[in-house]
């Protein structure tokens, strides 16, 4: 199964990245997985919304054309963990479709990329800053390859 993680900019807070990076490791031998961070807008405030989501939609849309396209939204819907892994099973395991998760910027992902989604994804009613949701995100892959594998999750 290929895992496709696209997401523009690093991750600056040291404590995520290294959340990120462990849960990438606990991936890889269950998954075939790779991250892609793509060119994020910088030096441009708020106010320009609309200039910095087409900034980040140029690095992100070569990846939203091949597999499943998973946008990461708040309005998306809601899985539960076994929900998920489900999905990650039917999807990425029995039909063979590289799973592609976008994650936008502090502004979310513009409409045109959203508008290439297979499934727009919450990951909470709840609203967390982009940072935090990869990491989320990346544990809760990890959670759901453990499940389909039949192991027991690490306490």
């Amino acid at each position: 199964m290929k895992i496709l993680l696209v997401w523009p900019g690093k991750t600056r807070n040291v404590n995520y990245r290294t959340l990120q990076g462990e849960y990438l490791e606990k991936i890889k031998p269950l998954a075939q997985v790779s991250l892609i961070e793509t060119p994020e807008a910088r030096g441009l405030e708020e106010k320009w919304a609309d200039k910095i989501l087409e900034k980040e939609a140029r690095g992100l849309e070569k990846y939203a054309e091949d597999g499943y396209i998973i946008c990461l939204s708040d309005t998306g819907k809601e899985l539960n963990s076994k929900e998920f892994a489900d999905l990650i099973e039917l999807r990425g395991m029995n039909q063979g479709c590289q799973l592609v998760f976008l994650v936008g910027g502090f502004l979310g992902l513009a409409p045109r990329i959203m508008e290439k989604a297979n499934l727009k994804l919450s990951l909470s009613r709840m609203t967390f800053s982009h940072e935090l949701a990869r990491t989320v995100l990346l544990e809760q892959i990890y959670r759901a390859l453990s499940l389909i594998k039949g192991y027991a999750y690490p306490k």
